[in-house]
């Protein structure tokens, strides 16, 4: 029988620059998914795209290679992931004029 674990990680919270999303332990998993729901967005020409990161102790983070495709519309967004350490998080950069995405961003976990 798998183990399975989902959390939030970031809720209704509006980014208006780059940020990196608080750290999720993950070791026990063998993969993941990130889901990325965009509830609202203004501004001219908005863009974010979210890059994976991982880290042996949630503190020195690495890129490990996996990255969205850029988001530009309302909806639910994902990203999978196998292969990576203990500590999971997403390095998010948002580009346009006054751009504000409203998002929910949950991790799932399956082992």
């Amino acid at each position: 029988m798998q183990l399975f674990n989902a959390s939030h990680i970031e809720v209704k919270k509006d980014f208006t620059h780059d940020f990196q999303t608080n750290p999720h332990e993950a070791g026990w998993a063998s993969e993941c998914i990130f889901f990325i729901a965009v509830e609202k967005l203004s501004g001219n020409n908005p863009v974010l795209t979210a890059a994976v990161e991982i880290s042996h102790d949630g503190v020195h983070w690495v890129k490990e290679g996996t990255v969205s495709d850029p988001i530009t519309k309302k909806g639910l967004h994902f990203i999978r992931v196998k292969h990576f350490g203990n500590w999971l998080r997403l390095n998010c950069k948002i580009k346009g004029e006054q751009p504000v995405f409203r998002l929910n961003i949950q991790i799932a976990l399956k082992g």
